[in-house]
């Protein structure tokens, strides 16, 4: 586990001075990989070439130091990741006669490489980011794991390729600041993040997920192609109790599979499902017990502590259990957006670094219950998208907008928690009779149509998502399978995975995801969706296959899940802070919103008037970004 840096010039340049710009890259992400870097270099009349890294030592602590070169020195590699399959495929690979000279993953991936060339990328189980430097095709390739859970950005700009884990190491070598994109801004403003291909920045991207590049360096241009050409979700004939049984097994072989460290491993239980089924399998996996992590609130409405502490003594784990307060939390408000290196607003972001920082002090990796509910159908949201179905067959088109006003005007709280006044207004919010329905209701921050009231109109986008239901080829969300494909290139590449990989890696502590698994996800998608969902029973294949495990209906309780009372700080702690980003000298000067919509939201959030609690947290976190990182560029 590491983070990776590398650059292509297309004129000569010296080795120090290579090495120089590498460092500089490197130490801007020292805390992807605190225990040691390494270093490559190459140069000829056409181009100079230098690839590094920091490394995490997780795998081979001993031998596992990068680069890896191939036994004729043709081949280079840089990775940052797990390869989950790698014992096997070693073994493979020594049936035809490779040799190794480490236990490392990041050897096993080289040498199948050197067999089956770019192929190879198909057999990896994962998460990865790694650039190969191949001599003997003159061609780089870096390559992104299947959900996108490891981080790669690239940009060619000013003469340059340059590639990174994360985009500090990138804009704070260009020679000029870049452009804000339209585009990214748009997207952060309506989902919060910013999803692949696109970043905050003109001519800057993310490497999509289960996609590679391949950098000719005879022509200094570039190919980008999919890794796994992944088959069309289409439901077989199983029955119910087969499916469970499969389930069950693969959750088990992919917790077991995710156990494999030289260092220290534990979980994070929350005690909801996902987390208290991972935490169940990997102690039944290595029949000790094992290090269990769980982050609880003074506050009461915010915890839930006796969920995890009833699974703790279900399992028998060493259970670590950190009571804070909410102001613990805003303590490192600053720290935690700044290193996203754009806009960045889940406000869960801020639990799961402090968890993340007090697990490091026990252990160097964990398990986390992530992606089980995009796998196996999950959220809230899923089901909220069977009521726009039924209410938009039930309701007029003419009547609705009336119902949506009176329900603005009446269900306003002021206390920011997603409770059944938010929910009921999220969904009036979000119908739509036009298919755009579940696309607004990902929008955590703003609809389109908030959005199109607080943005100018010249940066305003009116058909954002285009791409993303293009690539899906999706034109209307109308079933929980298109939900879950679109969470899948969108809510959980650009949300879920960046909130846990950049809040753990900072603290140098690695998660792992055991329900992100390439061939579960392709189960699931087998299965029928009454499988997954059954009325309004969220995740019920999982939660049959190991009721058995837990107490009677412990499985079926409800969950708030990770969050931080950011609307009581913005009128409090923050207060200050975000009246300073509505000054009206500030606002015209980045000439993106409307002057008087814009500070009419904030205030109405100031003055209890209204709970615009996410939309004004986003607007906060952004001005954080531009004034802190974008106007230092």
């Amino acid at each position: 586990m590491c983070g990776i840096n590398g650059i292509i010039t297309e004129q000569i340049t010296a080795e120090n001075d290579m090495k120089t710009i590498l460092a500089k890259m490197n130490n801007l992400i020292i805390h992807r990989g605190p225990d040691e870097d390494g270093f490559f270099t190459e140069a000829n009349d056409s181009f100079s070439l230098g690839m590094a890294m920091r490394r995490l030592s997780i795998i081979d602590l001993a031998s596992g130091k990068q680069p890896i070169f191939s036994d004729d020195k043709q081949i280079v590699i840089v990775f940052n990741g797990e390869i989950y399959n790698y014992r096997e495929l070693k073994s493979e690979l020594i049936e035809k006669g490779a040799t190794f000279k480490t236990t490392s993953d990041t050897e096993v991936i080289l040498k199948l490489y050197e067999l089956e060339g770019t192929a190879s990328f198909k057999k990896l189980d994962g998460m990865f980011a790694f650039s190969i430097y191949d001599k003997n095709t003159n061609k780089l390739y870096i390559a992104r794991d299947f959900f996108g859970e490891k981080p790669l950005y690239y940009t060619a700009m000013q003469n340059r390729f340059i590639w990174a884990s994360e985009l500090k190491s990138i804009v704070n070598l260009l020679d000029s600041k870049p452009e804000i994109s339209a585009k990214g801004l748009n997207l952060f403003l309506r989902l919060t993040y910013v999803p692949a291909p696109h970043t905050i920045y003109n001519g800057v991207y993310k490497l999509e997920a289960n996609h590679f590049m391949e950098y000719d360096f005879n022509t200094h241009r570039y190919t980008i192609k999919p890794i796994n050409n992944e088959p069309e979700p289409n439901p077989q004939n199983i029955s119910f109790d087969d499916a469970k049984k499969k389930v069950r097994q693969m959750v088990y072989d992919s917790v077991d599979s995710r156990s494999v460290s030289d260092v220290p491993l534990g979980t994070f239980l929350s005690g909801g499902v996902d987390s208290s089924i991972v935490s169940l399998c990997l102690s039944q996996a290595t029949g000790k017990k094992i290090e269990t992590f769980s982050i609880g609130f003074k506050k009461t409405r915010f915890d839930e502590t006796d969920k995890s502490q009833l699974v703790a003594k279900l399992i028998n784990s060493n259970h670590h259990e950190f009571i804070i307060d909410e102001d613990d939390l805003k303590d490192n408000i600053h720290e935690i957006l700044i290193n996203f290196d754009e806009p960045f607003s889940d406000t869960a972001s801020l639990p799961t670094y402090l968890v993340s920082k007090k697990t490091r002090d026990y252990v160097t990796v964990a398990l986390t219950g992530d992606g089980g509910d995009e796998v196996f159908g999950g959220y809230n949201k899923y089901y909220i998208g069977k009521m726009n179905s039924r209410y938009t067959k039930l309701i007029p088109k003419g009547i609705h907008e009336p119902i949506r006003k009176m329900a603005n005007s009446l269900l306003t709280t002021k206390e920011d928690i997603r409770g059944k006044r938010f929910k009921i207004r999220k969904l009036l919010n979000s119908i739509d009779y036009e298919g755009e329905f579940y696309w607004d209701i990902i929008s955590l921050a703003n609809t389109q149509n908030l959005l199109e009231e607080i943005m100018l109109p010249n940066l305003f986008d009116s058909n954002l998502f285009s791409e993303y239901k293009e690539k899906l080829n999706i034109d209307k969300a109308t079933s929980l399978t298109d939900y879950r494909q679109i969470d899948k290139i969108v809510s959980l590449e650009g949300g879920m995975l960046p909130k846990v990989d950049r809040t753990s890696m900072l603290n140098s502590l690695e998660c792992r995801a055991p329900f992100l698994n390439r061939e579960l996800w392709e189960f699931a998608n087998t299965l029928p969706e009454n499988y997954l969902m059954k009325g309004w029973n969220k995740k019920y294949i999982l939660k049959e296959a190991f009721k058995d495990q837990f107490p009677d209906k412990f499985l079926e309780k409800s969950k708030s899940g990770f969050g931080s009372p950011v609307g009581d700080w913005l009128r409090q702690s923050l207060r200050k802070e975000l009246e300073s980003y509505i000054e009206k000298d500030r606002l015209k000067l980045q000439a993106i919103f409307k002057l008087e919509e814009i500070t009419k939201l904030v205030q109405d959030h100031l003055s209890g008037k209204k709970d615009n609690t996410f939309r004004v947290w986003a607007f906060y976190c952004f001005q954080k970004w531009y004034w802190n990182t974008y106007m230092n560029i």
